[in-house]
């Protein structure tokens, strides 16, 4: 059975390692991040601190926005469009690693909080009953001082996550 993460697109660009897990790992990402990778790729603002890495990490990024517009992946996406809380078929990268894109609603539920895509982001781990996986610690504060009822894992935290507790439950 795989592991499932509810997470960004740029987060699957940005970390190798989530694209090449040992266990077999489904990530759910709102359509919403999907978009905001074409945000990040036409942008002049650095999305690393480090120079070699954001071109690194640009090209990534590029590289997800063509696996996503391959037309048999593209098809995926927009039968999950047509609904909301429609989800995709599972998008392949490999043998152990997926992704889903959810056509997730921002019902301003947490507005006061989180912006739309973090709003997504949470509705969906609470609706799908799954972990977030992220790297923004501001946020991750922002959810527990929120009291938002979602389990959330920081990145460098991933290898735990895939083992951890949660899954190990018959």
């Amino acid at each position: 059975m795989s592991r499932q993460f509810v997470t960004e697109a740029v987060m699957v660009a940005i970390y190798g390692q989530l694209l090449t897990s040992p266990a077999p790992v489904e990530y759910i990402v709102p359509y919403t991040s999907l978009l905001e990778l074409y945000e990040f790729q036409d942008s002049t603002e650095p999305l690393m601190d480090n120079p070699m890495d954001d071109q690194h990490v640009k090209r990534k990024v590029s590289e997800l926005i063509s696996y996503f517009e391959e037309p048999l992946n593209q098809k995926k996406i927009r039968r999950a469009l047509q609904m909301p809380w429609a989800k995709s078929l599972p998008i392949l990268f490999d043998a152990n690693t997926s992704l889903i894109v959810i056509n997730a609603v921002d019902t301003a539920h947490y507005g006061e909080y989180f912006d739309p895509i973090e709003t997504e982001l949470v509705l969906t781990a609470q609706r799908e009953a799954l972990p977030i996986l992220t790297d923004q610690l501001d946020w991750i504060h922002r959810i527990i001082e929120a009291s938002v009822p979602v389990h959330v894992y920081d990145i460098d935290d991933f290898d735990f996550a895939v083992d951890g507790p949660m899954f190990n439950n018959p």
